[in-house]
């Protein structure tokens, strides 16, 4: 049976439909707005893992070209691995999914969102939160939804639900947030320097149209009528629990209390195998049960200490920033660098400038087209002390990098005031928590270091949440431990003026408005602490950039003038870069980008290109090139890729029989235009400029050459004329005229 619901969301109709598609699954929704539908659908294996100590939900966002009538594009049609923006929708979707699921559930469970037809004004990532939660709603999988989600634009000043992605692309704010009718459970954004009030008015905006999705949710489920299912729920035994916290709560209290990372680490594994090895006669087949416990009063003794104790692990306060050092230019021959520890968290950064030609493609359902700004993260193995194989990037160094990149973003200059791609890579060398926020830091330092103009210096911190009944605190600057042992990580990001980049995560049902309101505050605080100690190690970008860095010069010519550069089957763009040892890249709009390893050949390059299409006037004297003799006269190369004729009657005061009489090809020769006709040939004259020819110094009683042929009568010898040949008119793929040799049979 097909049932469905639908609701209003600031003027926008958002359905739900179950019972017509996938129905073999748990849980199958459709979810369409506007023209965009989106199918999700939640299964969950029969039987729980006995194997693993964590819920194993896998959340998949598929891409379909055909949603928005495109084939793909390269090769392979059928598409390959995931784009960067399906991994991030899929950490999207995942997010405030995951903390509403029972605690111990053990049982698989897989969300898969596939958007089957898109349109530009009602984004698929939104209605793919609601669709999965939705298909959860209604399955008879265990689940505390429903969730619901929107989209905030801040567009020329006003707050806009659900905008456009062109809406979202001009506006000064794009801030995903998801919810139960409750609570706000996550929460994505990327801002202009918004203040905290202002991000605190979006969230309350936000909630007031996620309370409605999440009642038609319920609606839906009320139709259906599934049952959820009873599946086991592990938990540590409560004798064993006990056990272990009236024996060893204080041994553990003592030992998370170690400010180093590496030393605290070890003292716990110890106690912990202690714990096992001290307990487990009493319970010998429960071997798994133990470790369990003893995790869950590490945990519990964290919170201890914070909350009655009022101290943390590594004795700061609850608003303290670990101690902060700064370097630049590490790396002598990258184009900038910069090194960020923060405590025993340590990120490096460089930055790679390349002309734009080498600007990422673009190729996703929401936009095409290319993207100059690029932040790349990488976590390495070393950096928490471990070992495992070395693998291409997953969902976390992907989902932090796209962190990092927005949260700098705002801030890089525009292209036509700083005409270069810029690429940062983070390396993570030590992470003991926020390395996503380290990055950022890192990343001003290096662009500041590199000479890039960015509007303003951006830091980030991140804020935790412990939470006891109804009593709670928020850090500043959590570091790993709390981290685990926490309920909210939550990272914010921005320049001195206000907040760039947002991102909640939380292992509760969700955060209520006034740890928001506090979280930003200290946030605030903390963000202007690191800028202090940023701006002592560099406190502007230099005024310079590396002298290994590409010299881009951008100019622009005449759009029908491209072809003038480019010439005949490339040939004049090919001898240019020969000859300079540039990349040229040339826009449709006549934008010319030339990069160049130094000054000069950059200068070469700019100058022969505007020879070329600059116009000839009558009466302009030029030191030409001979190319050609023939009995017409002479031609010569006055500009890259033009060239004009010199009659015989022009070549000199004197009579002359010949033209290799007095000049050989190669030798340059000073003539003035004297005609333009209405085909654009220019005729030449070098009477009168005091040339000195090559064969005036040959003896006079030489008999002149006699080889050659001659050409078609009246007007130039065109270009490819030889013996025993004509010549035919063509047009080439620029539509310009040109000449092709047709040998005679």
């Amino acid at each position: 049976m097909i049932h469905t619901v639908e609701v209003e969301v600031a003027g926008q109709l958002i359905q739900i439909e179950t019972g017509r598609v996938a129905k073999q699954a748990n849980g199958a929704v459709l979810v369409r707005s506007g023209d965009t539908i989106v199918l999700c659908t939640a299964t969950m294996s029969r039987e729980a893992r006995t194997d693993i100590d964590f819920f194993p939900l896998v959340v998949d966002y598929e891409e379909r070209k055909y949603s928005v009538g495109k084939i793909p594009g390269g090769f392979i049609k059928r598409g390959g691995r995931p784009s960067d923006k399906a991994v991030l929708t899929s950490r999207l979707i995942d997010r405030p999914l995951r903390p509403l699921f029972p605690s111990g559930m053990r049982n698989e469970v897989q969300v898969i969102a596939m958007p089957l037809s898109v349109d530009n004004e009602h984004l698929p990532d939104v209605l793919s939160i609601i669709a999965a939660s939705a298909a959860l709603t209604i399955s008879n999988i265990p689940f505390h939804g429903p969730v619901g989600a929107v989209r905030i634009g801040k567009v020329e000043g006003e707050w806009v639900v659900n905008p456009s992605f062109d809406q979202v692309d001009n506006g000064d704010l794009d801030l995903v947030v998801a919810g139960t009718k409750d609570y706000i459970v996550m929460v994505e954004a990327s801002a202009s320097e918004l203040t905290e009030t202002e991000i605190l008015e979006a969230l309350d905006l936000a909630h007031q149209h996620i309370q409605p999705i999440c009642a038609i949710q319920e609606e839906l489920a009320a139709k259906v009528g599934t049952v959820k299912a009873e599946v086991p729920i592990y938990s540590v035994p409560e004798d064993i629990l006990t056990r272990v916290r009236e024996q060893f709560a204080e041994q553990v209290l003592q030992a998370i209390q170690q400010p180093d990372k590496s030393a605290r680490e070890e003292a716990i594994e110890l106690l912990k195998e202690e714990i096992v090895q001290a307990i487990l006669p009493e319970y010998p087949e429960q071997e798994t049960d133990l470790r369990e416990a003893a995790d869950k009063v590490v945990k519990e003794q964290v919170r201890r200490l914070i909350l009655e104790y009022k101290v943390r692990p590594d004795g700061r306060k609850y608003d303290e920033i670990r101690p902060i050092n700064c370097m630049v230019g590490l790396l002598p021959r990258v184009h900038g660098s910069a090194l960020f520890t923060r405590g025993q968290t340590q990120v490096l950064t460089s930055v790679t400038l390349g002309p734009m030609e080498e600007a990422q493609i673009i190729d996703t359902l929401e936009e095409d087209g290319f993207k100059r700004y690029m932040h790349f993260y990488n976590f390495p193995p070393y950096s928490v002390g471990e070992t495992r194989p070395l693998r291409g990037p997953g969902r976390r160094e992907i989902g932090h990098g796209a962190l990092a990149e927005r949260a700098l973003r705002p801030m890089i200059p525009r292209e036509e005031e700083f005409p270069y791609a810029i690429l940062l890579t983070s390396e993570v060398l030590e992470s003991n928590g926020s390395t996503s926020m380290a990055s950022v830091c890192g990343s001003t330092l290096a662009l500041m270091d590199a000479g890039v103009q960015i509007k303003a210096p951006v830091a980030g911190v991140a804020m935790g949440l412990m939470t006891q009944g109804d009593e709670w605190v928020v850090l500043s600057d959590i570091q790993g431990m709390e981290d685990f042992s926490g309920d909210m990580d939550f990272k914010v990001a921005g320049t001195a003026k206000g907040i760039t980049a947002l991102q909640l995560d939380t292992k509760i049902s969700g955060i209520p408005r006034p740890v928001f309101e506090r979280a930003l505050e200290q946030a605030r605080q903390g963000r202007l602490f690191i800028l202090e100690r940023m701006l002592e190690t560099i406190d502007k970008p230099r005024d310079h950039i590396s002298p290994y860095a590409p010299r881009i010069i951008v100019m622009e010519i005449h759009p029908d003038k491209i072809g003038d550069v480019i010439g005949p089957g490339g040939r004049i763009i090919k001898k240019i870069l020969a000859d300079t040892g540039t990349r040229i890249q040339i826009e449709q709009d006549g934008r010319v980008y030339i990069a160049a390893d130094d000054e000069e050949s950059g200068e070469r390059a700019r100058k022969m290109i505007e020879d070329l299409t600059r116009d000839v006037a009558v009466g302009e004297t030029f030191l030409g090139k001979v190319t050609r003799t023939s009995s017409l006269g002479v031609f010569v190369e006055i500009l890259p890729g033009k060239e004009g004729l010199v009659p015989l009657s022009q070549l000199s005061e004197q009579r002359v029989r010949r033209a290799d009489e007095l000049v050989k090809v190669g030798d340059e020769i000073l003539v003035k235009v004297v005609e333009i006709d209405n085909l654009g040939r220019i005729n030449l004259s070098a009477r009168g400029l005091h040339n000195v020819f090559s064969g005036q110094a040959a003896s006079a009683g030489q008999p002149p050459s006699t080889g050659g042929s001659r050409p078609p009568q009246g007007g130039h010898e065109p270009s490819g004329y030889g013996r025993g040949g004509d010549v035919r008119r063509h047009r080439g793929d620029d539509d310009t005229p040109r000449a092709r040799f047709r040998p005679k049979r």
